[in-house]
């Protein structure tokens, strides 16, 4: 039998419709690469995605549950206000930072799909540098002139703080939470996964050359970076993540057992 604070869950597939099972899955396969590739925090954290035909409705993780534990039937339902309007039989809840911070972006931004908010290592790390993020590798030059700021204000539980959040986010699809941590949107769960991974990866680049002294670390030149970041935009080229989440959903598929599938 399931306890309060069990992860064996039964399947929803046969209880939702086709686009949010897919929806669902896309999503928990997000949360387990984001473990993959060492951009966790314990149980904190989020990743929220739209419910496709269900406008206002989002799912989000059981606060409780490691990343690596999370499946297409035990994510959960909510609204752009938190209410749960679907979760598996569990004590397990939500997070309110989780709506607090991504429900006004939802809500914003009708192009966003998916939200990710990261604690990582490197993330906090640059989040707490008075220069931000530098664009000193090819993968930060994607963020020049296309990362957003906000200031710290505590743990996010004050609705207050909503307003704040979607004015300095304004129209990018990244920013960097000031003494927090890191945040991308996309129009689909791929494309902010790929955000993501490269926003971090441009944290990590960071850290590593800044060990040896800021005086050592070369910027190239703001025409170069201006032409770069251009070329990484959506409409430019294509949209970053579409073509890659295949190879890393069978990345996944690939892996030992030992935790329930994430399209389970």
């Amino acid at each position: 039998m399931n306890t309060p604070y069990g992860i064996d869950f039964p399947s929803l597939r046969e209880q939702v419709a086709p686009e949010e099972w897919e929806a669902r899955r896309n999503l928990a396969a997000c949360y387990r690469l984001m473990d993959r590739y060492g951009m966790t925090d314990m149980i904190y954290n989020h990743i929220t995605a739209q419910i496709p035909g269900k406008p206002g409705s989002l799912l989000i993780n059981l606060y409780g549950l490691l990343y690596k534990e999370i499946t297409a039937s035990n994510l959960v339902e909510i609204d752009l206000d938190g209410n749960v309007l679907r979760k598996p039989d569990t004590d397990y809840g939500i997070n309110r930072s989780g709506y607090v911070i991504h429900g006004c972006i939802h809500r914003a931004r009708p192009d966003v799909h998916c939200v990710i908010h990261t604690h990582t290592r490197a993330g906090m790390a640059v989040s707490a540098m008075r220069s931000g993020l530098l664009p000193i590798t090819q993968t930060a030059s994607r963020f020049h002139g296309h990362i957003a700021y906000h200031e710290f204000e505590g743990p996010a539980i004050d609705l207050s703080e909503q307003e704040r959040l979607v004015r300095d986010l304004g129209s990018h699809n990244a920013m960097i939470l000031r003494n927090h941590g890191l945040l991308v949107c996309g129009a689909s769960i791929a494309q902010a996964f790929n955000l993501m991974y490269q926003l971090e990866m441009s944290c990590r680049a960071q850290v590593d050359a800044m060990a040896g002294g800021l005086e050592n670390v070369a910027v190239p030149g703001n025409e170069v970076l201006e032409r770069a970041a251009h070329l990484y935009q959506p409409g430019t080229r294509r949209p970053y993540g579409e073509l890659e989440w295949h190879a890393m959903l069978r990345l996944l598929d690939a892996e030992p057992g030992g935790y329930p599938s994430y399209a389970a």
